[in-house]
């Protein structure tokens, strides 16, 4: 297939609408299932990118999940605890690790994930493919697909989702380009390998780097290569657990991916575990109503009788005092970030979340402050002098 024909653009007004490889060559990619669109092949191809990068990082099956061009998360395939388990709703039976690793993605902001696509760096497996099954999502891309996954995927969405193979080998050109306002840009394409070597440079009196924190916070180095800028992001135990995306202020950017890493560590609440739900209600308004519950309106959502549509019986409100109580035990996460800090301010908010670890580029005229706001915390921060601005 050397080029294939969209319904329409990013939007339906945008037509004709097409993607083909300049020069006539063939595209490095299969349509197993369904039409994807413009903008699912935006995300299908940023996010196998992702998936690919994080695979040959950690030597570990990576997945992520895609929306409107960002990963609302992107993780590794290690096991997942018993909580982890109920709170991204995997159920009960045995999971292979890429689809551990897609369960994670997927969990790690389920609001932003809702409707997703979904990006695999091995083989789709029949387990991976329940775990989509039950979910709202719009497509996956992967190297290849068991035949018991694809009969699975190729029912959704009577019968029209989206599934994409895309050939592991295709290496694309060199310099990339694209057209703004009929203006052509050229640039070279980002093909910085973000590895271990970029965390040598540490500015801060801890030095202690353990091996797991340098692996997520090479998770995160590579979670905002293909993040839209500015970017921050979180990460605890080998997965994303705040994402935060296309913020004009850096500080906005850590303020956005703080409160998803909170809401993460807050659905492991006991409270939350404990919530009596009504049989009837499903995933998406779980997911909805506990992110009400958690969140400062958790009163609204108890009052007026809204409560009986959810749940058995009136659950008790989860206190601000409990939220941080509990949030004071979140530690060892992990925080990465595509350009410098330019404040220390960044940092005290990051210190709210269980932020340890950080690794940023560097080269602010205020490195000194953001570096003593650090040591007053006792984190680890690298200098990787890469910055990673994606647009």
């Amino acid at each position: 297939m050397t080029e294939f024909e969209l319904k329409y653009g990013c939007n339906p007004n945008q037509k004709p609408a097409k993607i083909y490889m300049a020069g006539g060559s063939g595209l490095p990619l299969e349509i197993l299932n369904g039409r994807p669109g413009y903008i699912n092949f935006l995300d299908a191809l940023n996010s196998w990118q992702l998936v690919k990068e994080l695979k040959e990082a950690t030597g570990l099956p990576s997945a992520a999940s895609f929306k409107h061009v960002s990963p609302a998360g992107a993780a590794v395939g290690l096991p997942l605890s018993d909580t982890l388990r109920e709170i991204y709703f995997t159920g009960d039976g045995e999971l292979s690790p890429i689809a551990c690793a897609y369960a994670r993605a997927r969990g790690a902001d389920r609001l932003c994930s809702y409707g997703d696509w979904a990006a695999l760096s091995d083989t789709c497996d029949e387990d991976t493919a329940r775990l989509l099954a039950v979910e709202v999502s719009d497509g996956i891309i992967a190297p290849d697909y068991t035949p018991e996954a694809l009969e699975i995927l190729k029912t959704k969405r009577r019968g029209s989702y989206n599934i994409v193979r895309i050939d592991p080998d295709y290496i694309p050109s060199t310099i990339e380009r694209k057209d703004v306002f009929g203006i052509t840009f050229e640039q070279r394409r980002n093909d910085c390998i973000i590895d271990a070597g970029l965390l040598r440079n540490v500015v801060t009196e801890n030095k202690n780097l353990p091996e797991t924190a340098a692996r997520d916070l090479i998770i995160a180095l590579i979670t905002l290569k293909y993040t839209q800028s500015n970017s921050v992001c979180y990460v605890k135990g080998g997965q994303a657990i705040g994402v935060g995306a296309g913020q004009q202020s850096r500080v906005h950017c850590t303020r956005l991916a703080g409160s998803k890493a909170d809401n993460w560590y807050l659905r492991q609440h006991p409270k939350v575990l404990s919530l009596p739900w009504r049989q009837d209600v499903k995933r998406a308004d779980r997911d909805n109503a506990i992110d009400i519950y958690i969140s400062q309106e958790s009163e609204s959502l108890l009052q007026d009788g809204v409560w009986q549509t959810l749940f058995t019986r009136q659950p008790d409100v989860l206190t601000e005092t409990e939220k941080r109580a509990w949030l004071d035990g979140l530690k060892g996460v992990s925080l990465g970030s595509d350009a410098f800090f330019p404040f220390g301010d960044n940092i005290e908010r990051a210190a709210k979340s269980g932020v340890e670890f950080i690794a940023q580029p560097g080269g602010s005229i205020r490195d000194d402050l953001v570096i003593e706001a650090c040591n007053r915390y006792g984190m680890v921060m690298a200098f990787t002098g890469l910055r990673l601005f994606h647009h």
